[in-house]
């Protein structure tokens, strides 16, 4: 993470023409089979007690995995742009986790590499958007929305996100 970026910086945005909203364009963002394949290796992934067979089923979609990733029941990959995922090693991805690389908007739509940091943690039912960078050692508390990147060793909670404070300042 470089300071003064945010994931806006790293986003990337694709304008859509005419009156549909960008969602209506999705099968020229992506070829629908791709997608097909995509969504049935992600309900694999979702519902396979076996972490060896998640990690191995997600590097088939494109999805960086690094050594040890222990993948929760019931989270879920991007389907569009599951190759936008970087999890590196040692990472916990909570039950019902959700990690998005794309935004479908009105009149565009973006995608935003993610990338989680070694030994990071994402607890139960979290949101991480697109661009964003999760640290390493960083937690992110369950049912969070991470809008913005967070960096090494923070723990973040809420929506949006935001660091949570050290006991130190709960005393004062």
């Amino acid at each position: 993470m470089t300071d003064g970026d945010s994931r806006h910086d790293r986003i990337t945005n694709h304008a859509t023409p005419g009156r549909a909203n960008s969602l209506g364009h999705w099968t020229k963002a992506r070829h629908p089979l791709q997608v097909a394949i995509n969504y049935i290796v992600v309900w694999l992934v979702r519902i396979s007690p076996s972490l060896r067979l998640k990690r191995w089923l997600l590097r088939r979609i494109g999805v960086t995995v690094g050594t040890g990733v222990s993948w929760g029941l019931e989270a879920t990959p991007d389907v569009f742009w599951p190759e936008l995922i970087t999890v590196e090693d040692y990472v916990i991805v909570g039950y019902d986790a959700t990690i998005l690389c794309h935004e479908f908007l009105q009149d565009e739509y973006r995608t935003g590499e993610v990338v989680i940091g070694e030994r990071a943690m994402i607890g139960a039912g979290a949101i991480i958007l697109p661009g964003v960078e999760i640290g390493p050692g960083a937690s992110v508390a369950a049912n969070s929305l991470v809008t913005r990147d967070v960096p090494a060793g923070e723990t973040v909670a809420g929506v949006p996100a935001k660091p949570m404070g050290s006991s130190d300042e709960s005393a004062a």
